[in-house]
């Protein structure tokens, strides 16, 4: 079953060993720009005047991620340095895309991010985005097909326009549709 999640909803979660052990929470999600899934969490540590850890934990050692907290083995799995989270100089992307206009690339704006939208599982991916439009309505719009990510922009298919959805429950329906007639279309340049 595809469960999807507002990154916004796994950022603060505790991170926490099988045994029980507080390692600290979830400060940021760091996405690699060429395939949209998460290649890490920076931390920081617990409670309210609690700062960065400097420490970050690399998907590939997360034991689960669920809806209370994101697991781990044991404190090894945290990596002492968080130079890692930051995009090369030859890495494209590492952009923040919070804020950016969304835009069909026939160049219709759809709205502002606000949050983005992860499919969670084997290979936590971004999913969609939530918008805010300008009608100051907040709508989930899924991804699919070739995207285009920058610091001011994210560039979707036009087909992106006719699928949205209200809340997550009904995410996963426009995710689909959308996926069906993209596969149904001629490409897009």
């Amino acid at each position: 079953m595809t469960v999807y999640m507002r990154a916004s909803q796994i950022a603060k979660k505790p991170v926490v060993t099988l045994t029980g052990e507080d390692l600290g929470q979830v400060k940021d999600l760091v996405f690699d720009a060429s395939t949209g899934s998460i290649r890490c969490f920076t931390l920081a540590g617990r409670g309210l005047l609690a700062g960065p850890l400097h420490r970050l934990l690399p998907w590939r050692n997360v034991h689960s991620l669920g809806p209370d907290a994101v697991m781990v083995r044991d404190e090894s799995a945290l990596e002492e340095d968080d130079t890692a989270a930051r995009a090369g100089e030859k890495e494209p992307g590492g952009s923040n895309v919070l804020g950016a206009a969304i835009m069909t690339r026939g160049g219709t704006r759809l709205g502002t991010v606000t949050d983005a939208v992860v499919e969670t599982g084997r290979t936590p991916a971004v999913a969609g985005y939530e918008v805010e439009t300008a009608e100051h309505r907040r709508v989930l719009l899924p991804v699919a097909g070739p995207v285009t990510v920058s610091g001011e922009r994210v560039l979707v298919p036009d087909a992106t326009a006719q699928h949205s959805a209200g809340d997550l429950g009904g995410f996963g329906a426009a995710a689909e549709s959308l996926r069906n007639r993209l596969r149904h279309e001629p490409q897009e340049d």
